[in-house]
Parts: structure tokens; sequence; C-alpha cells
């Protein structure tokens, strides 16, 4: 089973990288609808197939896992919107750097399953502590939906920038140019680094969740796959209207108290997978109801763009009240690129 997933994930990306993405262009709102339902429709085809050959019981943990990856992925999206505005990432290079951050998340995801799978079965007492620590993170979540974060003093952009010899602008969709017999970072690549620490740290609060439901790696690992291979498209698809979502931050945060109760209860009550699903399905839905009810009529110019800038980012402080939003170089740097491909 291990093999013949990771030959059809290989499959998968090599068709994407060969085929959508073998030139640099915008992705549309359609595209990217077609797309999600595309992801979607895999994932539910392979949930049949655990039905079918594993039982019901198994398939439940599959859903309700895919279910907790794919909602909390949406706190990728946010933060990821947040990345790409603030750099003025141009919108037909977005897709290329989500694609290898994708990638790249996907095998860190897999060594934490791998290493938190072990950890558990040879320590029971882990559960515990994972439980605890996710009940912590969405707390933490919830106190921080209206921060603003401070990019420019993000730990890991100041901690690149001083170390490494950096362009001033965006050279097409290039990561790394040659200035005079010298590699230089562009800050395309910058972003991806940020973007793949964000993944790293919604990975240790995710993959937790998902251990809440079932301590099998496959299932683990299958539905954390089909929930990253999914997030490009729903950033695409949600990029324009994720000011809308304002309210379902609250919603993921809530998830993951409900999934570090869960655990933190497992050995006096253990809650049916059905129930969990259930509770999640309930608790993003209902978040994504009222944020849309509630910004129905939301039209005020500056409003979106301004809520858009809130959430937390891993690594930035949160700006003080009333702060203004800086301009970094990159930013400056990327208006005025010519913005040739590579």
């Amino acid at each position: 089973m291990w093999a013949g997933f990771a030959v059809f994930i290989g499959v998968l990306l090599a068709f994407d990288l060969g085929v959508f993405s073998k030139k640099s262009h915008v992705i549309s709102g359609r595209e990217a609808l077609m797309r999600c339902a595309a992801y979607s429709t895999l994932a539910m085809i392979f949930a049949a197939g655990v039905f079918h050959f594993q039982g019901s019981e198994k398939g439940l943990e599959f859903l309700t896992g895919y279910l907790i990856e794919y909602s909390l992925s949406v706190d990728n999206i946010f933060v990821i919107a947040l990345i790409f505005t603030h750099f003025a990432v141009p919108p037909q290079y977005q897709h290329r750097v989500l694609f290898w951050g994708i990638l790249g998340a996907l095998v860190m995801r897999g060594v934490l399953i791998v290493a938190g799978t072990a950890l558990i079965q040879e320590f029971h007492w882990i559960i515990y502590i994972f439980g605890a620590f996710l009940i912590f993170s969405g707390i933490k979540m919830l106190m921080s939906v209206d921060d603003e974060p401070d990019m420019e003093n993000n730990r890991i952009v100041k901690f690149v920038r001083s170390r490494f010899r950096m362009t001033e602008g965006y050279e097409g969709q290039k990561f790394f140019v040659m200035r005079d017999g010298v590699r230089m970072m562009t800050p395309l690549f910058l972003v991806l680094i940020l973007i793949e620490f964000t993944d790293l740290v919604f990975a240790v609060d995710s993959i937790p969740a998902v251990f809440s439901v079932t301590t099998d790696p496959f299932i683990v690992w299958t539905s954390n796959v089909f929930a990253i291979l999914g997030l490009r498209a729903l950033y695409f698809a949600l990029a324009s209207i994720i000011h809308r979502f304002h309210y379902l931050k609250y919603g993921l945060s809530l998830v993951l108290v409900v999934v570090g109760a869960k655990m933190l209860m497992v050995d006096i009550y253990k809650m049916p997978t059905a129930l969990a699903l259930g509770i999640t399905a309930f608790l993003v839905g209902g978040s994504i109801v009222f944020s849309m009810l509630k910004t129905r009529a939301e039209s005020a110019p500056g409003a979106a763009d301004g809520e858009a800038r809130r959430w937390w980012v891993p690594g930035s402080p949160a700006k003080g009240a009333g702060g203004s939003t800086p301009v970094s170089s990159s930013e400056a740097a990327a208006v005025s690129s010519d913005g040739k491909g590579q």
C-alpha cells in the first residue's frame, strides 16, 4: 500500500509539474475550482477504497483525518495570502512557489508522522502532551485572530536577509541568479522559505490533531497528503474572498481545542470517530456560514484589504495598535521588476 500510494503521488506531482506548471500563468478562479474538485474527488475515491478494503472504522478515520487536515490547511491559506501580499509576489509566479512549498511540506510531514507514530507507540503518555499542546495552540490562535503581524521583523526574514546575498527585486520565476560570478537569492526564494517554515509550524498542530482520530500511520499520512495536495488549488479559489472567512479562524481554533480535549480524555472516554467527524464538520461549516452571512454586505473601500492582513504568522510579532504597514525593499523592487520568466 505504501509503495503503491507513493508511486501514485509521484506520478500526480510529475504530471502537475510537467503539464499544469510548465509555464508561469495566473491561476483563474475557474481553473482553481476545477483543481479543487479534482483533488477532492480523488480523496473521496481513495476513501471509498479504504471503506471497501479496510472496513468502515478505517474509512471513517480517513474521512475525519482528511476533514481535519483540509480544514486546518485553511490556516496556511490565510498566512500564504499575508506573505504573498506583503512581498508583492506577482500572481503568475505564486503557483511555482506553492508547488515547491507543498513538495517540501509532504517530506516534512512524512518525517513528523513517522516520528509521532513511533513516540505514541513507545510512550503512550506522550498523547497527553500532544493534547495539551493542541489546546494551548487553539487558545493562542483565538487570541491572535485580530492581530496584524509585523512581517518586516519576522525572525526568519531577518535571519535570511542577514546571511545571504539577495537581489533587490524579482527575477521572473527564478529562485537564484548569477551576478558577477556570485549566486544570489531572489525574494521569491525568501517567500518559499517563509512558507515552508509556516507549514512546519502548522504541521506540529495538525498532525497531532489527526493522531487524536487514529494512530495508524498509513491513514495519518494519506489524509495529510490529500489535504496538502489540494492546498494550492484551494488558495487560488479563495484568495480573492479570503477576507470574508474571518470567523472561520475561530472555528479552526476551536477544532484544535476539541481534538486536544479528545486526546486528554482518551483513557477515560474514547470519543467515537463519527462524533469527532460531526463536531469538526459543524465547527468548520458553521463558522463558514456565519462568516459569509456577517460579511455579505461588506463594501467599504479598503475594508477587505485590511481584514486580509489580520492573522498569526509564525515568527512575526504582532503590530501595536494603530501601527502602519511598512513597505519592504522587496515590495518596492517588485513593483518595478520587469517580471520576465525563466
